[in-house]
């Protein structure tokens, strides 16, 4: 179905019906409607100060709060691809580049979405990954995407647009294969266990606080959340 444009408030970006294309999807998702870049760049000062990086409010505040979720990982596999660790396979190779280039896509849309509203580029600290070691990197990876496919389920109640939450949900999709990937290179068969599926087979879910208490490990820069929606 193609995609429809929708005039956004004072409050909220424009949308409109520009695809998003990324090479090599590991499953085939319908396209990504694109937000309109609002003009005017994002100044340092504008959003930060001593609570750290203000994240916003309503629907803003949720799409800052993917964007920094994206940022990191986009940083990580990024990183992973730089310094592959030893012993990578052709396969894994593959895949995990799949996996940077799709997440460098997520981060790109979110900025683009938010233009003028989007928080400043992070600061990762990687000083606890081993990149070198297999086990450390896709232990790693794990978490990260076990955390995002949480915090995309838990932010979806708070979302309000309907396009937002549309968009949303694709994307979590995407990254629930990843995880689901990575899972399996780790320990075959476990792409599904009960550590994130509850007993309805459901998966988990997570408020932004909890996720960024554990996102907050691996970076930098200090996010603010506290007038990020709650219900």
């Amino acid at each position: 179905m193609k995609p429809t444009s929708t005039h956004g408030s004072a409050d909220q970006p424009t949308l409109d019906a520009k695809g998003l294309a990324r090479r090599k999807f590991l499953t085939q998702t319908a396209g990504l409607v694109t937000v309109a870049s609002l003009a005017g760049a994002c100044k340092k000062d504008k959003n930060e100060n001593n609570d750290g990086i203000d994240l916003g409010s309503g629907d803003i505040g949720i799409l800052n709060y993917a964007y920094a979720l994206e940022q990191l990982e986009a940083a990580f596999y990024t990183q992973v691809m730089m310094s592959p660790f030893s012993g990578i396979s052709a396969t894994e190779t593959a895949l995990l580049t799949d996996i940077r280039d799709h997440e460098i896509a997520h981060r790109e849309f979110f900025k683009n979405a938010l233009g003028a509203k989007a928080i400043m580029a992070l600061e990762v600290n990687f000083s606890s990954i081993n990149f070198s070691s297999r086990d450390s990197v896709l232990a790693t990876a794990k978490a990260f995407e076990d955390l995002g496919v949480s915090a995309y389920n838990g932010a979806g109640k708070l979302i309000t647009n309907p396009d937002y939450l549309l968009l949303a949900g694709k994307i979590v999709s995407v990254e629930a294969r990843h995880a689901g990937f990575i899972r399996d290179l780790i320990s075959n068969g476990s792409f599904a266990d009960n550590t994130v599926i509850d007993a309805n087979g459901l998966d988990l879910a997570k408020a932004p606080k909890d996720v960024l208490a554990t996102a907050g490990m691996f970076l930098k820069s200090k996010l603010n959340a506290n007038n990020l929606p709650t219900s």
